[in-house]
């Protein structure tokens, strides 16, 4: 049942529901992993990195809430229970325990990656389906690549 009336046609509100679901389910994991980092963090580069995993945290956190209001609007249940997530994010797992801070940039640096090529295909696959959510995802990935670079950052002459 929706309660909400898409102004998009079924098959527009199918592909961006979709996008809409993949981009939350992949910041709302990202926002997990992000804390699990942030409290596990051990090294030298602790205090650096823990601060900017909370900057990570926030940007996903912002982001999911934006995304859902998105698909909420558009009549799109969004849904970011744990057993959703845990099926089908493209977040890499995290190692359990303390983690060393160039394990924990090294691992953020794939994540990023992976996330980014993702939230890509959902620009390419909302072009004509929707632009108005076209353009948020761009700026979700945009904010993305953005900590992708920090991250990047961080391993030179690590």
């Amino acid at each position: 049942m929706s309660v909400v009336r898409s102004p998009l046609n079924d098959n527009d509100l199918r592909t961006t529901g979709d996008a809409l679901q993949g981009a939350l389910v992949d910041v709302l994991d990202l926002s997990l992993v992000a804390k699990q980092a942030h409290w596990n963090l051990v090294g030298p580069r602790f205090r650096s990195i823990h601060l900017q995993l909370d900057e990570v945290v926030e940007l996903a956190r912002a982001a999911a809430d934006r995304l859902a209001e998105r698909a909420a609007a558009l009549g799109v249940n969004p849904d970011g229970r744990a057993d959703t997530i845990a099926k089908t994010s493209g977040v890499p797992a995290f190692e359990a325990g303390w983690v060393k801070d160039t394990d924990v940039v090294n691992s953020f640096i794939e994540a990023f990656q992976r996330i980014i090529t993702r939230m890509r295909e959902r620009v390419d696959a909302t072009e004509k389906s929707d632009p108005v959510t076209q353009d948020m995802i761009i700026e979700v990935t945009q904010e993305l690549e953005k900590q992708s670079w920090m991250f990047q950052a961080e391993n030179v002459g690590a």
